[in-house]
């Protein structure tokens, strides 16, 4: 199972990077927390505001325990406030005047409806960053539509170009649009940081609408359409541009995956099936005509792969010092000598799971790393600490009278 953390577990007054740097987070689900855990991983304080039920993030439980919640959310601060009271949207302001950056995930139009457009805020504020998070972005003829990632997976042409040639399209079983979006909008907001601190600038707002960052990791693949005037074919675990590469089972049932993006990789995999004819083959000879032929090529390896177990595999391969590896399930994962060796997965501390295994600050910084300081907030846990000294003892308890500041709930 997963190890402790060879430091200390939880490091409450740990200083990382972005120590200083308070984090407005008014997002919702994924893509926001994702964003969010970046920085308060690097020592940001995040102040995450949630309505009096919680972030829609906590709904989603395995066996009633919030599990995406609880790993998306550590290092972070909750307060519970009714965001359609006038006293909830002062109380965004005024932390606003102290905040570096603030994320937000409303459909657009939402925020300027509650007075929160980026005018109204940088004119309280003209250093703070501002990342609007969207399904479709801030204008365009989708900017009301709903959002969610699957939508964006289907859309941006990810799933068309996902799984077999005679199957369905297939979606990610991750949140690959929602994370693809959070880890773009993290590097964009420390350039906008940047520009803020070391340049002098103004803050800015950043349009982070989730088909933007997938849709730019299909490459060149409008490029190859204009050129082919083709569609890309799905081709399951095959490569277009590269052959042999594929995933083939094993005798035990296993399965492992195999890439030879190289001719000298290929050759060499040839020659350690017992085939090394093969590598002057017309056929098999160059990479293109490998990748034409590569269901062919396919059997071939697969029925070498096939008549030896996993391990007998995977040792004779790695002597031979031909690029394969396991097909990994999390059972798997949780158990592996190299992932528990890095300190990939590691176990934290948690009142429903007793130690809660996710993975630890990414990535790794040699001089300023990240720290773990705390775990997942309850809803409203730090409403006291940040919003008494903000707002006065008597105003504090007459606005948490009249419900617009949330007691919250224990789960």
């Amino acid at each position: 199972m997963a190890r402790k953390p060879s430091q200390k577990t939880f490091e409450p007054g740990a200083r990382g990077p972005l120590n200083g740097v308070r984090v407005v987070d008014l997002s919702r689900l994924v893509a926001g927390n994702v964003l969010t855990l970046q920085l308060a991983d690097f020592g940001a304080e995040v102040v995450k505001i949630e309505p009096p039920e919680g972030d829609t993030l906590r709904s989603w439980r395995v066996k009633d325990v919030e599990t995406a919640w609880k790993v998306y959310s550590r290092n972070k601060k909750s307060v519970a406030l009714d965001l359609r009271s006038d006293a909830g949207r002062i109380i965004v302001r005024e932390l606003a005047k102290s905040a570096a950056i603030l994320v937000e995930s409303f459909r657009p139009g939402v925020m300027e409806d509650m007075g929160l457009s980026p005018a109204e805020l940088h004119a309280i504020n003209p250093k703070l960053v501002i990342v609007r998070i969207s399904g479709w972005g801030q204008d365009g003829r989708y900017r009301h539509k709903p959002g969610f990632g699957t939508l964006i997976e289907g859309y941006s042409g990810f799933a068309s170009m996902n799984g077999f040639a005679d199957r369905e399209p297939v979606l990610p079983p991750m949140y690959l649009a929602d994370c693809m979006a959070a880890l773009n909008g993290y590097g964009a907001v420390m350039v906008a940081l940047r520009e803020v601190e070391m340049n002098g600038g103004k803050g800015q707002t950043l349009d982070l609408p989730l088909f933007d960052p997938l849709f730019s990791m299909l490459g060149p693949q409008a490029a190859n359409h204009k050129l082919t005037g083709e569609v890309k074919v799905r081709t399951g675990s095959r490569s277009t541009n590269a052959a042999p590469r594929n995933v083939y089972q094993t005798k035990d049932g296993h399965w492992v995956c195999l890439s030879a993006s190289t001719q000298g990789m290929a050759e060499r995999v040839l020659v350690k099936i017992g085939r090394p004819e093969l590598v002057k083959d017309p056929r098999f000879a160059t990479n293109i005509e490998r990748v034409k032929n590569g269901l062919e090529l396919d059997d071939i390896i697969g029925g070498f792969i096939a008549a030896r177990d996993l391990e007998e595999n995977l040792k004779y391969f790695d002597e031979a010092g031909v690029t394969i590896g396991p097909v990994n399930d999390i059972s798997q994962i949780v158990q592996d000598p190299y992932v528990l060796e890095r300190e990939a997965l590691i176990e934290i501390p948690d009142e429903d799971m007793g130690e809660l295994p996710t993975h630890p600050v990414v990535p790794r910084l040699s001089g300023t790393p990240g720290a773990l300081k705390s775990a997942a907030p309850k809803v409203g846990q730090h409403n006291e600490e940040l919003l008494k000294p903000l707002l006065g003892a008597a105003e504090y308890d007459r606005l948490c009278a009249s419900g617009a500041i949330s007691k919250g709930k224990n789960k």
